[in-house]
């Protein structure tokens, strides 16, 4: 194996984890450096859905008068607060100017070339490197429409594997929809979609790592700045200064700030997003698939002994506070709809900052600063793409050729 030099990766969440893994194993010495531990930001409790066939954009058309919509509906899936902040506003209008059917449809593609890498890679990681008791399961999805027009749309572009199930159909097969009988028209069902724990994934690819002879250790420390130095970049750190031949910032919705003082300006968003971990006992009726509700925009996956519930796209800063309206109204929801799903009044809520590009397309590659990488902007899917971008941005690193899968994509800063 290559000896590569030394690598700082910032940030310990699926992403930062899962390109240390991909950095130590293409050669890299590194560390891993994170103030708050292993997966306690975005990726303690995100929807838990390995969903690579459903990786379109938000930005479509129509979405922004739908968005006017939602922010009228006392439980809608948006929540926006204007702020005196140029960030929100640039990234609202370079969002808007790319709801449209082409941009959408190219992205997606994109995107579900990245999705199956990512597939691929995860894969990998399970069978060659016994990373395993994170929950995984491929338990399928299902998606359920209330809307004839809106699922006629998604029946015209489902691929050979999915199947249209009437609304009787989605009932029979997952009884924990009865709740939602009368209101649902129909659905379509993938039977090789997945779910598990991202939190547990990161706790178990950091133990595989642990055990890499290339793996320098996870630091506790919270990074305060950035500094150009030379060749390298110095992290400043609340308790110690770190350099390395290179850095990775992998620090979600944190690296806008971070890249700021070097110059760069990341087209980030926290697009802030809930959940509820519900006990499942005895009693209760849980879905045996992952099941999103398509015009609620609502997520409940089964994974292991729980429920997780998860939704809501709020533009309202960096503020990771739960807010407890929001909190009630994904309970009203859940309870409306899925009533003998979980114990709802044992659910333990979480709210996350999903650091989202305009185009849906997470950036990932060299900085154009020296000794500085880039692996941000997932948005809602860095569980799904995290596997894939590592594997992509440890080539890139490597001087490597990109997978065939990926052959000619590129999701680098540069022209974003």
């Amino acid at each position: 194996m290559n000896n590569r030099g030394e690598a700082i990766v910032l940030g310990a969440g699926v992403v930062g984890i899962t390109t240390a893994w991909a950095l130590v194993e293409s050669g890299w010495r590194v560390r891993l450096l994170d103030g708050r531990g292993v997966a306690q930001g975005t990726s303690l409790r995100n929807g838990g859905q390995l969903s690579y066939r459903y990786v379109a954009p938000l930005a479509d058309a129509g979405v922004p008068m739908k968005a006017l919509r939602w922010l009228f509906q006392q439980d809608g899936p948006l929540r926006w607060r204007p702020q005196f902040d140029t960030g929100q506003w640039q990234w609202l209008g370079r969002f808007i100017a790319r709801c449209n059917g082409r941009d959408n449809t190219l992205s997606a593609q994109r995107l579900a070339r990245l999705g199956q890498h990512s597939r691929e890679c995860l894969q990998r990681l399970m069978d060659e490197h016994a990373v395993q008791d994170f929950g995984w399961e491929q338990a399928g999805k299902l998606v359920v429409h209330r809307s004839a027009d809106a699922l006629r749309r998604a029946a015209a572009t489902r691929d050979a594997s999915q199947r249209e199930w009437s609304a009787q159909r989605c009932l029979d097969e997952e009884p924990a929809l009865q709740g939602l009988q009368g209101r649902l028209v129909g659905g379509i069902y993938s039977n090789d979609e997945a779910v598990a724990d991202c939190h547990a994934f990161c706790t178990s690819l950091l133990s595989r790592l642990e055990a890499h002879p290339h793996f320098q250790g996870l630091v506790l420390d919270s990074v305060m700045k950035l500094e150009r130095q030379g060749s390298r970049v110095r992290v400043h750190g609340k308790a110690a200064h770190h350099e390395a031949d290179a850095t990775v910032l992998a620090t979600g919705i944190a690296s806008v700030h971070l890249a700021a003082p070097l110059g760069l300006k990341l087209p980030l968003y926290p697009l802030k997003g809930y959940s509820l971990d519900a006990p499942i006992g005895p009693a209760h009726t849980a879905p045996r698939a992952s099941i999103t509700d398509f015009e609620r925009k609502v997520l409940y996956a089964r994974i292991g002994g729980r429920l997780r519930v998860a939704a809501m796209v709020d533009l309202v800063g960096h503020d990771e506070h739960i807010d407890q309206r929001r909190l009630a109204s994904l309970l009203r929801v859940a309870r409306a709809d899925m009533p003998q799903a979980g114990d709802y009044e044992q659910a333990q809520p979480w709210a996350g900052l999903r650091p989202a590009t305009p185009s849906g397309e997470p950036i990932v590659g060299h900085s154009g600063v020296p000794g500085l990488w880039l692996n941000v902007g997932h948005g809602a899917l860095g569980f799904t793409f995290a596997s894939a971008t590592a594997d992509v941005l440890a080539r890139q690193m490597a001087g490597q050729p990109m997978p065939p899968a990926l052959d000619g994509v590129s999701f680098e800063l540069k022209g974003r």
